[in-house]
C-alpha cells in the first residue's frame, strides 16, 4: 500500500516548521534562555501560563522527564479541561471563558510575584482576552514577559482585548512557533477544510530548545539544574529519589508564591 499523501504532506510541513524555527528563532530563544536562567539562578521563578491546547506547552516545560525546577506552571482547569467536550465542564464553556475580560486579573490575584521573576505565556493566536490580560497584569507587576505565539497568525487577526493590544504588542521577547496562520496545514481534495494543526509541533520544539538552552546556561553559571531523569539513565531507585528531590526543590521554590498576601498591588 502506498503511503497516504496527506500523512506525508503533514510530516513535510511539520519538518518545515522545525527548519524555520532553527533558521529564524535561535537568537531570540537564546535571549529568552539567558533571562530565564539568570532568574532561576538567583532564586526567582519563570511563571508559565496558557489556555486551551497551549496548556500542553506549559506541562512540556515542567514537570516532565528531562525538565527541572525553577518554572511555575499556572493552568486553569476551566480554560483547559477539554476531555468532556460537551456537558458539564464542556468545551463551549472553556472557549467562552477565554474571552471574558477580568478573569485574567482574578487568576493573577492568587499569586505573589517578586523580582527577579519572569512570566511566559503560550498562545498560538496571541489575541484571546484572558491571555492578553494575564500578560498585561504580568507587565503591570514589573515582570519581563516572554510570549510564544504564531506571529503570522497573531498579525493576521484582529485584537480582541479592549486595550486593542495583542501579546506581540506587550511582550518583551516574542518567540515565533513558526506555525502558519490558521494552524491546520493539510488540504485534502474533496474536503472543504484543512486538517493537521502545526502549533503543537512548533510549540513543543520551542519549549524544549528553550529548556535545553536554560539548562546549559545554568550549568555554565555553576548552578546545574536538578533534572527529572528516567530510570533508563539512573536506575529505578535513583530515579525515584531524583523525582522526590525535584518535587521537594520545586515546593521550596514556590512556597513564597502562596505564602503571604500583600493585597492588591
Amino acid at each position: 500500500m502506498s503511503p497516504s499523501f496527506a500523512a506525508v504532506d503533514y510530516l513535510e510541513k511539520a519538518a518545515a516548521i522545525l527548519t524555520r524555527i532553527r533558521q529564524t528563532q535561535l537568537e531570540v530563544i537564546e535571549k529568552a534562555a539567558n533571562l530565564c536562567a539568570d532568574t532561576i539562578a538567583n532564586g526567582g521563578l519563570v511563571h508559565l501560563f496558557g489556555t486551551g491546547h497551549s496548556r500542553m506547552m506549559v506541562e512540556e516545560m515542567f514537570p516532565r522527564h528531562g525538565s527541572f525546577p525553577g518554572f511555575h506552571p499556572i493552568v486553569e482547569l476551566s480554560l483547559t479541561y477539554h476531555n468532556p467536550v460537551v456537558g458539564a465542564n464542556g468545551q463551549r464553556q472553556a472557549m467562552f471563558l477565554e474571552h471574558v475580560e477580568g478573569l485574567g486579573r482574578v487568576i493573577m490575584r492568587n499569586f505573589v510575584f517578586a523580582p527577579p521573576d519572569v512570566f511566559m505565556i503560550f498562545s498560538n493566536s496571541g489575541v484571546n482576552e484572558v491571555v492578553v490580560e494575564v500578560g498585561l497584569e504580568a507587565k503591570r507587576q514589573g515582570m519581563p514577559l516572554i510570549a510564544v505565539v504564531s506571529v503570522e497568525h497573531c498579525q493576521a487577526v484582529r485584537a480582541l482585548h479592549s486595550s486593542g493590544q495583542k501579546l506581540i504588542d506587550i511582550a518583551d521577547i516574542v518567540i515565533d512557533n513558526c506555525t502558519p496562520a490558521g494552524d491546520a496545514m493539510v488540504w485534502i481534495e474533496g474536503l472543504e477544510d484543512p486538517v493537521g494543526p502545526g502549533s503543537t509541533i512548533g510549540g513543543a520544539a520551542v519549549v524544549n530548545a528553550l529548556k535545553c538552552a536554560i539548562a546549559e546556561r545554568l550549568t555554565q553559571l555553576g548552578k546545574p539544574p536538578l533534572v527529572l531523569t528516567s530510570s533508563y539513565f539512573l536506575g529505578e531507585e535513583r530515579s525515584r529519589q531524583r523525582f522526590e528531590d525535584c518535587y521537594d526543590d520545586y515546593r521550596a521554590r514556590v512556597q513564597r508564591v502562596y505564602g503571604r498576601c500583600g493585597g492588591d498591588k
